[in-house]
């Protein structure tokens, strides 16, 4: 396991390329199930998640042919017979629910076992279910697993609205779902994300009969087959957004390429409103920040507003900005395991329910850090480029799950981030943030027989 060390107070400046979108590609991957012809995949980014779908695939008998390298990827379901998705597999990853549409609409059955992922809350596969259900499935959940059947799909209406909005792993699924079944499957309060139409385009180049795409309704006309597609994966969206806060929280300019402006417009509005100017052509947008920022009041929602997955960074730009902000998190509203650790940096933050408030400008300084999500990582870094001194961030597997190499990119922008293995007498002692307190009086000495340990990590 890795640990980052990272250098605070450097002003970021130049060109940085974004990846494609994991929350894009493994839905799209899944889909690979849905037809026994090959599936050519471009812009795809070389990930842990990306690699734990991978072995997902291979023991449901898909076969691959993978240049992570050049973003390149072939999948071909050649190996009918395989309709189990085992804990050791799934656990690794909450998109790994997306085999479940595709596995029920080819092979008619399935053993799934329920998701895991990040520590953001609680997020029920009620939706998926429902919605299966109504397509026709037998199901019940027996000893953390989903286990379904069904001779065959007919198609019905659904909605996919839920208490915290809709579902985009759930519309992705029925998507899947329903292109196979018989008649035809209205999708209504569909989630409208990007993601969601990348998927929708690369069914209907598979064959699939798709109305709606970008819209809370989706019509789906079922087919009996889908075949052969080639198809590039959108740019990440959430990779552009954490790009565009890295410049604009050191107070640098940062030009992004191969982005895309449209899949931002909400980012960009928030960016603006605290008062970073933000330049967009077809394929790059660059940001600067010329005065101070001004504190913002948002909320977040499903596209087209402010997206979860973005929150925290937002968060740690907030603490340089004058005055309250409040953020108020409406689609997991426990999404707020981040605010400690920027507590301890400096920032003062009060936390009331599914709210955050913001005093900004407070001083911030390097400290020990723990990540304890994917976007809390994202976003403890961001702070810890703002903030003077060192800061030594823990657990950045949750980072690495993803945005590819993100220490490099932001090294190459100017920052000064070094990656290490996490073994504590690896590090010398000074450059651990506090061990100066060891120099002191006898009473703030070490106790003897403590040590640290590092938490474990499943190897793909």
């Amino acid at each position: 396991m890795d640990l980052f060390i990272i250098q605070g107070g450097t002003r970021l400046g130049g060109v940085a390329r974004v990846h494609g979108s994991k929350n894009a590609a493994l839905p799209i991957m899944a889909a690979s199930i849905l037809t026994d012809a090959p599936l050519t995949l471009t812009n795809i980014p070389d990930l842990a998640d990306i690699r734990s779908m991978l072995a997902l695939l291979d023991r449901l008998g898909v076969s691959m042919s993978a240049n992570l390298a050049s973003s390149r990827l072939t999948l071909q379901a050649d190996d009918p017979s395989s309709f189990i998705a085992p804990y050791d597999l799934v656990r690794k990853m909450r998109a790994s629910i997306c085999v479940l549409g595709p596995l029920l609409a080819k092979r008619k059955k399935a053993i799934v076992s329920l998701p895991g992922g990040c520590a953001i809350g609680h997020r029920p596969i009620d939706l998926h279910l429902k919605g299966l259900a109504a397509l026709g499935v037998d199901l019940r959940i027996e000893r953390g697993y989903v286990i379904a059947q069904a001779e065959h799909l007919t198609g019905t209406t659904i909605d996919l609205a839920g208490p915290n909005g809709t579902t985009v792993t759930g519309t992705c699924n029925l998507l899947c779902a329903a292109t196979l079944a018989k008649g035809t499957t209205v999708l209504t309060s569909a989630a409208r994300e990007p993601e969601v139409i990348d998927l929708g385009e690369l069914l209907i180049k598979m064959g699939a009969k798709i109305e709606g795409l970008g819209t809370s309704t989706l019509t789906i006309h079922g087919v009996t087959e889908l075949g052969a597609a080639t198809h590039e994966v959108i740019p990440d969206r959430i990779e552009a957004a954490t790009l565009l806060i890295a410049g604009a929280i050191t107070g640098g300019e940062v030009t992004l390429e191969t982005v895309r402006a449209d899949h931002l417009t909400s980012v960009v509005d928030a960016l603006t409103r605290m008062g970073c100017t933000v330049q967009k052509t077809h394929r790059s947008m660059t940001i600067r920040t010329f005065e101070k920022l001004s504190p913002i009041d948002l909320a977040t929602g499903p596209y087209p507003a402010f997206p979860t997955d973005v929150q925290a960074q937002l968060m740690a730009l907030a603490t340089l900005a004058p005055g309250k902000s409040r953020i108020v998190e409406t689609v997991f509203p426990d999404r707020f395991m981040h605010v400690s650790e920027l507590v301890r940096l400096g920032a003062q933050i009060e936390q009331h329910g599914n709210t955050a408030i913001i005093n900004g400008c407070r001083p911030m300084n390097g400290a020990p850090l723990m990540a304890s999500d994917l976007r809390a990582s994202a976003a403890l870094i961001l702070a810890a480029l703002a903030s003077q001194g060192e800061t030594v961030l823990r657990r950045i597997y949750h980072l690495d799950r993803g945005y590819q190499r993100l220490d490099e990119t932001l090294n190459q922008l100017g920052a000064k981030i070094t990656r290490v293995a996490d073994v504590p007498e690896n590090l010398p002692e000074e450059s651990i943030p506090g061990s100066d307190l060891l120099a002191g009086p006898h009473w703030l000495t070490k106790p003897a027989g403590v040590s640290e340990s590092a938490e474990g990590r499943t190897s793909l």
